[in-house]
């Protein structure tokens, strides 16, 4: 997955995971990242620079730019996201292991856990 920084995968997760029937906004995705407009922007250019996305007008509002997903952004999504589900299948037996350590750490932090049990 040589040249996709996690910057831009993110990007391409959060337009992918758009639940609206029309594709996003750029300013829809600065919200969803918690990134500033002219971040996006500069995501976006260079994503689509690299053939991940495109912006296309909407057909309802022609001041409107939507950013879809192209047929490659497709793929390394696709790809990446097959690499992610391997890998947590590989570390489905050391996980609940390293959450075991972490309960009395979620209490103490407000997170829920299993209650403690009276000595």
């Amino acid at each position: 997955m040589a040249g996709l920084t996690p910057s831009i995968h993110q990007l391409l997760l959060a337009i992918k995971g758009h639940s609206f029937p029309d594709a996003p906004t750029i300013g829809e995705l600065a919200d969803y990242l918690l990134l500033r407009h002219n971040s996006v922007v500069s995501l976006t250019d260079r994503a689509e620079e690299g053939g991940l996305v495109v912006r296309r007008r909407s057909n309802h509002d022609h001041r409107v730019v939507r950013l879809h997903l192209t047929q490659k952004g497709e793929r390394k999504i696709e790809a990446l996201s097959k690499l992610h589900l391997e890998e947590l299948k590989r570390l489905e037996f050391v996980l609940p292991n390293a959450w075991e350590g972490l309960r009395p750490t979620q209490r103490a932090h407000g997170f829920p856990g299993e209650p403690e049990q009276p000595d």
